[in-house]
């Protein structure tokens, strides 16, 4: 196995009874990444992260966590897991310390090297100052932060957070945005998430799964390719007929917006704007826009999603 991947997922399935949850999944994280993993509700997102963290068995395939089996040495992989699940695994009851302490004993770290690991823990997610609060005591935010903190606290290679900003407010989603953005420093990270400018915010790679299928796999660069749409908006005062834009090169078709503005599209490798803005000059049309439409992730994504099954 290459030492920059982390993670290898081969042929991945889990069934409930003749239902498959996930089907044939394969996937590579590489030192340094976030992964954005994508999907709407039901799509197999949480199914795949318990089976990455060896929470839930497969029904075929393999993964490899740094090297390491996880179906044959769990205990080893997992050591190089850090996971924060959908519902932070955090106990109203201790103290902020008192938890990561426990934490850092559960994740094996030297008796002598706690009180650093869980101080470095604490300074990385925001959470000096809440050392000796109730973890009962503190927002929801907070509450996020301590659960990454005990994802980190033993310093492992790889961190899996599933759906890490689900019930909070604006200002402690971008803050626990901005922590997942700090964590590639140290750490790969795989993000499980169905908001999508979460994904564009953080991640440097993006994956959609639908129907236990994953249906796209590009980096956040070839997504915005991706994002180029295949149409201009073309304004101007003395609009000629659609049929005459229509006749341009490399036009295939023109829709009417309203009476100064045309929508006209085009094939992908091709743009006519420089054509169409000679043509303005030349007809006099005294031109007034002309615009790249561009495709949004969530246009994107419906589009992945809507038919009942797509490629890999």
């Amino acid at each position: 196995m290459d030492s920059d991947i982390l993670v290898k997922v081969d042929a991945l399935d889990r069934f409930y009874g003749r239902r498959a949850a996930v089907r044939n999944l394969g996937f590579e994280l590489a030192k340094g990444e976030v992964l954005g993993f994508l999907g709407p509700n039901g799509a197999g997102k949480t199914t795949t992260m318990q089976m990455l963290t060896g929470n839930l068995a497969p029904s075929g395939g393999s993964i490899q966590i740094n090297g390491v089996d996880l179906l044959e040495r769990p205990k080893d992989a997992k050591r190089a897991i850090g996971y924060l699940p959908e519902q932070p695994p955090v106990y109203a009851e201790l103290g902020v310390d008192e938890y990561l302490d426990y934490c850092a004993r559960l994740n094996r770290v030297p008796r002598g090297k706690v009180r650093a690991a869980r101080e470095d823990a604490k300074a990385r997610c925001g959470l000096t100052d809440v050392g000796r609060r109730l973890i009962g005591n503190l927002s929801k935010g907070y509450r996020q932060r301590v659960g990454i903190a005990q994802a980190i606290i033993h310093m492992p290679p790889v961190v899996i957070l599933d759906e890490p900003t689900v019930g909070l407010d604006p200002i402690q989603i971008r803050e626990i945005r901005a922590l997942i953005a700090e964590l590639r420093e140290a750490h790969s990270v795989i993000l499980s998430s169905h908001i999508l400018p979460e994904i564009q915010a953080v991640c440097s790679r993006v994956q959609i799964i639908h129907q236990g299928r994953l249906v796209l796999s590009d980096t956040i660069a070839g997504l915005g390719d991706r994002m180029q749409s295949e149409s201009l908006i073309v304004g101007a005062r003395n609009l000629p007929s659609t049929d005459m834009i229509a006749a341009i090169p490399d036009v295939s078709r023109v829709e009417s917006v309203d009476a100064h503005h045309v929508r006209v599209f085009h094939a992908t490798e091709a743009n006519p704007a420089e054509y169409i803005a000679q043509c303005a000059v030349d007809g006099n049309w005294g031109l007034m826009e002309l615009t790249p439409e561009r495709k949004s992730l969530e246009e994107i994504f419906v589009d992945l999603t809507r038919t009942e099954e797509g490629p890999a």
